[in-house]
């Protein structure tokens, strides 16, 4: 028989790990920031640069499949690595000093953090979790990554909901709005829409759509994959029930991490497929399980800590750049590019032409060659690398520039499509 007191007990097993920034190295971006100077940025955003490891005999590009993680974060996952194998700990601590960090970069409470795999298993926790019946509906956009969409389909083959998307609009968020509007019915359960689409990042208006969901009594959810780490999320203000997201693409974090925010007043309202010893407040055997009453129910078994020390670790250096600084930069470095491709004749923008529906993504085609030919030229000729737009039949390119990019590879893409469309 085991008690709740003898439960804890043994979760304090564990010797005490101290959660702790790498040493500080000479040139660290920390004492940079004092001399950042808006007319002239550019020494500040090489310091920023130079804190990637990234190899020079290409450009990266594609930062909405897979980002590179700063030095940083790789020191403190390597020392904290070193620092349990050394003793054989799991450093759990860690999991907790990490959620106060989650929670200050979110907007959230430390209640509302649970720490995944990547958006695609917080994703299914919802998708899962939320108490549906057969001939129930979910709605979500045609762009929504497969991370987003499977876990919905696959409930439709297991328990008989209903899916019906919509198709967002890159030149109006009314419409979107009133696209998703038109599809409820009274058995519309959830609602789910990608907070900045995959395919050509489309910025929708999350509030709005909340606002929407609540008025109906609709669970809503978000797919913050290509948002968390691009612009600044306050969750406290978004009006979604539910948001996910990843530490691999616009994080910088380690691959293997991810994050699911559930409001605290709801977190009771999702069902738990998968428990284990983190999952659980009070047990009593044979006949007794109370889940903990934070989302750290959805958290189950031993963790890599070392990959949530990296985790928080890049939440920390976003921050010492500034959020809205890093926001601000890829709408930039996208912008450059935009207007470099949009001189090209044969070339076709997709992103939406208006700024506030877009932030650092940037999708393109041609009509004068097929997809696969630019963007595999681009990698092949050009030492560029992007991501093929393979969804609903968009047949693009997609450029994802952040604060590892400069103005001189938005140039680079732009030379590189001309030149590939003119031979």
């Amino acid at each position: 028989m085991m008690n709740r007191k003898a439960f804890i007990s043994t979760i304090g097993l564990a010797a005490p790990t101290v959660f702790s920034a790498s040493p500080k190295r000479k040139g660290d971006l920390s004492e940079l920031l004092h001399s950042f100077d808006a007319t002239q940025p550019q020494s500040f955003w090489k310091a920023v640069q130079d804190q990637f490891t990234l190899s020079e005999k290409r450009t990266y590009l594609n930062c909405g499949g897979l980002g590179p993680v700063p030095k940083a974060v790789q020191d403190e996952v390597i020392s904290k690595m070193k620092e349990l194998q050394a003793s054989s700990e799991s450093g759990h601590s860690i999991i907790g000093e990490t959620r106060k960090v989650a929670a200050r970069f979110f907007g959230s409470s430390q209640g509302e953090i649970c720490f995944t795999r990547n958006a695609t298993e917080s994703n299914s926790i919802i998708a899962s979790g939320i108490p549906m019946q057969a001939g129930d509906e979910v709605i979500f956009e045609s762009h929504a990554h497969p991370g987003g969409s499977f876990p919905w389909l696959n409930r439709q083959n297991i328990d008989g909901i209903r899916v019906k998307v919509f198709d967002p609009d890159p030149s109006s968020m009314e419409n979107t709005l009133n696209r998703i509007n038109d599809l409820i019915t009274s058995r519309t359960k959830a609602i789910q829409v990608s907070h900045i689409t995959a395919p050509t990042g489309i910025l929708l208006d999350v509030e709005a759509i909340g606002k929407l969901a609540d008025e109906k009594g609709i669970w809503f959810h978000v797919d913050g994959a290509q948002s968390a780490g691009m612009i600044p999320i306050d969750f406290a203000s978004m009006k979604c029930h539910s948001y996910a997201t990843s530490g691999h693409k616009w994080l910088g974090g380690p691959r293997g991490t991810g994050l699911l925010l559930v409001r605290q007043d709801r977190i009771e309202s999702v069902v738990s497929w998968h428990v284990g010893a983190y999952s659980v407040s009070e047990v009593e055997l044979p006949n007794r399980l109370e889940l903990h009453p934070t989302a750290q129910r959805f958290e189950y078994g031993t963790r890599n800590t070392e990959l949530v020390a990296g985790l928080g670790s890049a939440m920390k250096f976003q921050e010492s750049i500034g959020k809205k600084r890093i926001e601000d930069r890829s709408m930039e470095l996208a912008k450059r590019l935009r207007e470099r491709l949009e001189q090209i004749g044969s070339v076709t923008v997709l992103t939406p032409k208006d700024a506030s529906m877009r932030r650092g993504i940037t999708t393109f085609r041609s009509d004068r060659m097929d997809f696969d030919e630019i963007n595999n030229r681009m990698s092949r000729e050009y030492q560029l690398r992007c991501r093929r737009v393979t969804e609903v039949g968009l047949n693009a390119v997609r450029v994802s520039t952040h604060i590892f990019n400069s103005e001189a590879d938005c140039d680079r893409v732009a030379e590189a499509v001309a030149a590939i469309l003119a031979g």
